[in-house]
């Protein structure tokens, strides 16, 4: 889950981490005043859950209250394209407005979870307010990296060697290693999978200041942080990831145009490999799980249906707690609910398959059943769309 930069930095506050004089507004009019509380001159900042909002023009430097509601008119109720959205955008409801800082220098810091080292890694790195990722490909030295014992957590030294490794002024060496304490104390307090603050900035009066900040929360552990859950703004989710959520079904949106539904995580990236094997891209990861019911599975394949994007349908189900004639039924219940002429293709095995397979061979629908996925990414690749 994600949350706004406004309620990243509201979090970070809490824990002792110095951000800018803020306010919030979703009206042109809140803008003014906010800017008119703050002084005239202040920074505009479009909120979405989407970096790159500087170079599509969601952060604006204002020196008036007039400005600031003038920019603020600009986007509010507008969708922001950055390199991150794609081309639909995201829709900007509110605007974070802050004191602008004078800075000196710009940082790097993140604590993430390396499932490679199998434990969480604080990172920093003297190439600050930028594309991490850029500078990982074209200076790999710059990005410092400590990894974090989940039993004893992140150590004192190793906060001091990372504030010394991006060549801090000597004299913000420990606060900076306070600072990076901090940040590991929210993260694992929040249980977040990223806690990001790029830029760390150095103020000209030689303070440390986070000018802007990312947190993500680990979706499995909400359950424990009703205050994390009540910060969610759907309305910059997929709005089919977010039926899906109420339906406590496994849905991310893709890019390609076969729909793929499919009982079990391990069954559903074999599915998709069998898709790409196609020449072809999955438009969804979609697993209803080992224990899902009928009206379950009716939902899942309803988005499917009711994907603009999805020209095509692959379902791979192997019987186990869910039956395959309960599948079966889920599917044809949809399609009865939402008729659609696109091309199906379904492999069922396992529990009550024979079954299941009568199910829709005598629905009417025109299913086309193979035996496995061989045949299926075969009919998948028969069945593509000619324009």
């Amino acid at each position: 889950m994600k949350v706004h930069e406004y309620q990243a930095k509201s979090i970070l506050s809490e824990f002792g981490i110095p951000v800018p004089r803020s306010g919030v507004a979703s009206t042109p009019q809140e803008a003014r005043q906010i800017a008119q509380d703050m002084g005239g001159d202040v920074v505009v900042k479009a909120q979405i859950h989407a970096g790159g909002r500087g170079l599509a023009g969601g952060v604006e430097v204002v020196g008036s209250p007039e400005e600031a509601e003038s920019v603020a008119q600009g986007l509010l109720g507008r969708r922001l394209v950055t390199h991150q959205t794609g081309p639909e955008g995201a829709p900007v409801d509110r605007v974070l407005l802050e004191e602008p800082a004078k800075v000196s220098k710009e940082y790097y810091l993140a604590v993430i979870i390396d499932s490679g080292a199998r434990c969480p890694v604080m990172m920093a790195s003297e190439a600050g307010g930028m594309d991490i990722e850029k500078v990982a490909a074209t200076s790999p030295e710059k990005i410092l990296r400590a990894n974090v014992d989940p039993v004893i957590g992140l150590q004192p030294f190793q906060c001091r060697g990372l504030a010394y490794g991006m060549n801090l002024p000597a004299e913000l060496v420990r606060p900076a290693a306070a600072l990076m304490a901090n940040l590991y104390r929210l993260f694992e307090a929040k249980d977040c999978s990223l806690a990001e603050i790029n830029p760390l900035a150095i103020t000209e009066d030689g303070q440390l200041l986070a000018l802007d900040a990312k947190l993500d929360f680990d979706d499995d552990a909400l359950s424990r942080h009703s205050d994390i859950q009540q910060l969610r703004d759907t309305e910059q989710e997929d709005p089919l990831e977010v039926e899906a959520r109420t339906f406590d079904i496994a849905y991310v949106k893709l890019d390609g145009d076969v729909g793929c539904m499919v009982n079990g995580a391990g069954l559903a990236m074999a599915t998709m490999d069998s898709i790409s094997m196609a020449d072809a891209m999955p438009a969804n990861f979609l697993d209803v799980g080992g224990g899902a019911t009928e009206e379950q599975v009716a939902q899942a394949y309803r988005l499917l249906l009711t994907d603009p994007q999805v020209k095509r349908i692959l379902v791979n189900v192997f019987g186990g707690i869910l039956r395959c004639d309960v599948a079966a039924r889920g599917i044809v219940a949809a399609s009865q609910d939402t008729p659609s002429n696109l091309p199906v293709v379904v492999r069922m095995l396992g529990t009550n398959a024979e079954e299941g397979r009568e199910i829709l061979a005598q629905s009417g629908l025109g299913i086309t059943l193979v035996s496995d996925l061989n045949e299926a990414s075969a009919m998948i690749k028969r069945v593509a769309p000619t324009n």
